[in-house]
């Protein structure tokens, strides 16, 4: 008779601390943007920020370096009311010290090319809370410019809010923030930095306790 033997993965073999291993060959880079409205076609991109989390010896995930820029509306955008009065953002404000929409690109991704370098991966996977948001935004952003290499999954993500939900029973990210023990502050929050770095401290400390349970699973056999 043959038995199916149970494989756990381990977060203390060697193949499993890389990044190219442990997410099928992709880097997983927490993104956050702001913007002027809901429409990535109409709206403009205002913020953006990426976090490039490293993964130690154990398997255990934290937060690396973090890239952002403030950009100008693309010529044409609608700018709405609402969401501006939301993300407390004055597109035209000269200390914002804002760059145009290729530029900010240009700069947001040479670092995660070198990341996806440096830890042997394929291409880069946006996590974000509820990233079909952010996703499209950059996507749009892509076409418009004409950035040839993007070194981002076109449309495979992960979503903290879908994590959140599963491991603390939250999905606003104020809520899964604090569920996980992390400090929230709603005067800081809707920066993209902000944003991407809290969105990032709740991705690996997901991620961590998935390593924790797995490890303390492979000790107990």
């Amino acid at each position: 008779m043959l038995v199916e033997e149970k494989i756990i993965p381990s977060a203390m073999t060697p193949d499993n601390i890389l990044f190219s291993k442990r997410f099928r060959g992709y880097l997983p880079v927490i993104v956050d943007i702001e913007t002027s409205g809901f429409d990535p076609l109409r709206n403009a991109l205002l913020e953006i920020a990426a976090v490039i989390p490293e993964m130690d010896v154990t398997g255990r995930l934290s937060l690396l370096e973090t890239h952002s820029a403030h950009i100008h509306p693309f010529p044409g955008a609608k700018l709405e009311e609402s969401a501006l009065a939301f993300n407390k953002i004055d597109p035209f404000h000269p200390f914002r010290f804002a760059i145009d929409e290729k530029e900010a690109l240009q700069k947001i991704f040479h670092p995660i090319r070198a990341a996806i370098k440096r830890n042997g991966c394929t291409r880069a996977i946006l996590v974000g809370h509820n990233p079909a948001f952010d996703i499209s935004f950059l996507n749009a952003a892509v076409e418009r410019t004409g950035i040839k290499k993007n070194p981002f999954h076109p449309f495979s993500t992960f979503d903290t809010a879908t994590l959140s939900g599963l491991v603390y029973g939250q999905t606003v990210l104020a809520k899964a923030a604090l569920a996980a023990g992390i400090e929230w502050n709603n005067q800081q929050a809707h920066s993209a930095v902000y944003d991407a770095e809290q969105t990032a401290r709740l991705f690996c400390g997901i991620v961590n306790r998935w390593e924790d349970l797995v490890s303390g699973a492979c000790t107990q056999q």
